[in-house]
């Protein structure tokens, strides 16, 4: 007689994920399905699909080959019951079995759904995170500000990264000031570590392909891990060829590289492929061995268990309505070309381009080319939110959603950033080399060839201002704008809202 169901999902692929750590091998069933729910219920790029199935069918047969009783179902099963709970409950009739191991997924959506199932679920929390909730409730509780700064520190202290004794290695916490470089004139970098799929990937892709063809994003070339070993090889390759300059440029832009010394890993981590603390261990070791500069190890280091692990405990912390929050009423709809890239602004356009054909761009691009324009244009953070899980192969609720809502579109009121990430076409302009080919002048400030940018940022600031005029970091601004002359000012906000009104009526801008 079968004992339990154990559910595990497409981004659990973990040989030690908590469910199976609570499973008895010898009567427990193990439960994984491609299912049209979790496909389609936002339109996911074709390539973020791919990889979680591939990756899944790979994990499936190294559990078969561990002596687990597994039942799989392939999207295109004549029997695929369409959902997660649907596949659960049709295994447990086939099984009979009446409870489920499970942990806990990444989203509320899962969560609630799984409560909600006619079967007796235990749900337990996913310890592959190195701050468990308990762990981030007790940093929060009496906090006024979450900041990531202070809870960072006691990542650091918990996991020993980067520390000597109860100091931290290089006399400072963090080198943001060594990390801000611009653009570098050329990248001695070839980019992420590629791999060619084989037969049972290129099977998925042929799936995917038939069942998901219309969605935003190019699905081939395909050249992602979908195994550990794989993603292990990407991960030494990135800290052989790229770690010792990540730093340097981590924030800067090239209108022809697409990802300078990125890792482009964290698809990998999130879905189950590379362990996070693993990671961190490799990039401390090639600084302690002399092949990586301190400043970018830190960096990398910070990105994991510094911003993610926070992250993760805001969004569970801050609860399930948290993706509905508009704090600053943006109403306005997502234009076209966030999906078809025609635009003349340059930096948006090869952002959008680069997320259609890889699903993936990096932080900087995303929080401010993409993000910013977003909200100084006043975008409906909720349409903004969907735009980015649907599109980035590394997106997934627990991740994306406090990016976009909190430290992208301030729509979170100032939980996750003290103020909004704002910016005219000056700070792009100084990190990357679109503007160089752009058909706006980012020097203009106003007139017909004006960067929209330098228009929108003011716009932004005029109309919040009795909401941030008070705050110190961004007074200063809001007296520059006051000392223009009032022709000036006037002429600016009324070009801005001209383009506004050009895309919104669906014009090219």
């Amino acid at each position: 007689m079968v004992s339990r169901l154990v559910l595990i999902l497409g981004d659990q692929l973990s040989p030690d994920i908590a469910a199976l750590k609570q499973a008895d091998k010898a009567r427990d069933v193990v439960v994984m399905a491609e299912v049209s729910d979790e496909a389609s219920y936002v339109q996911h790029h074709p390539k973020k699909i791919a990889l979680i199935f591939a990756a899944m069918r790979k994990f499936a047969a190294r559990l078969r080959e561990d002596g687990w009783d597994l039942r799989y179902t392939e999207l295109d099963d004549t029997q695929n019951a369409g959902s997660i709970v649907g596949e659960l409950l049709r295994r447990a009739e086939e099984t009979g079995a009446s409870e489920v191991i499970a942990t806990e997924p990444g989203e509320w959506r899962l969560i609630e759904a799984l409560n909600d199932a006619p079967l007796t679920v235990t749900q337990h929390e996913d310890d592959r995170f190195l701050a468990s909730h308990a762990m981030f409730e007790g940093w929060a509780k009496g906090r006024k500000a979450l900041r990531m700064e202070y809870f960072y520190r006691e990542m650091r202290r918990k996991t020993g990264l980067l520390m000597e004794g109860d100091q931290p290695a290089g006399g400072q916490w963090n080198f943001d000031h060594d990390n801000r470089k611009p653009a570098p004139d050329s990248v001695t970098h070839s980019g992420p570590m590629q791999f060619t799929p084989d037969a049972e990937t290129e099977a998925v892709l042929d799936l995917v392909e038939a069942r998901f063809g219309n969605s935003f994003g190019v699905l081939r070339p395909f050249d992602y891990a979908v195994e550990p070993g794989q993603a292990k090889r990407a991960l030494s390759h990135f800290i052989k060829y790229a770690l010792p300059k990540f730093g340097d440029f981590q924030d800067a832009m090239l209108d022809d590289n697409r990802f300078l010394y990125h890792s482009v890993i964290s698809p990998y981590i999130h879905i189950g492929l590379l362990d996070p603390l693993e990671v961190c261990r490799a990039a401390e070791e090639a600084w302690k061995d002399g092949d990586a500069p301190i400043n970018a190890v830190e960096g990398f280091i910070r990105q994991i268990i510094g911003w993610r692990e926070y992250i993760r405990g805001i969004y569970f912390h801050e609860g399930a309505e948290y993706t509905r929050r508009n704090g600053l009423n943006h109403q306005r709809k997502l234009p076209g070309f966030f999906w078809d890239a025609e635009t003349d602004m340059r930096c948006v356009a090869r952002t959008v381009e680069q997320t259609r054909d890889e699903a993936y761009a990096h932080h900087i691009q995303r929080l401010m080319v993409t993000g910013n324009f977003a909200l100084l244009a006043g975008i409906n953070p909720a349409e903004v939110h969907e735009w980015y899980l649907r599109v980035y192969l590394d997106a997934f609720e627990w991740v994306e959603a406090p990016n976009v809502i909190g430290m992208s579109q301030f729509a979170d009121g100032g939980v996750i950033a003290s103020k909004p990430y704002v910016s005219s076409g000056n700070y792009i302009n100084k990190m990357a080399d679109y503007c160089k080919s752009c058909r706006y002048k980012v020097k203009d400030k106003t007139g017909e060839d004006a960067c929209p940018f330098n228009l929108l940022y003011w716009h932004f600031m005029e109309r919040h201002r009795e909401r941030f005029e008070n705050n110190p970091r961004m007074a200063q601004m809001y007296r520059t704008f006051d000392r223009m002359d009032a022709e000036r000012r006037e002429t600016v906000l009324r070009e801005a809202e001209a383009f506004l009104d050009r895309m919104s009526k669906g014009e090219r801008v």
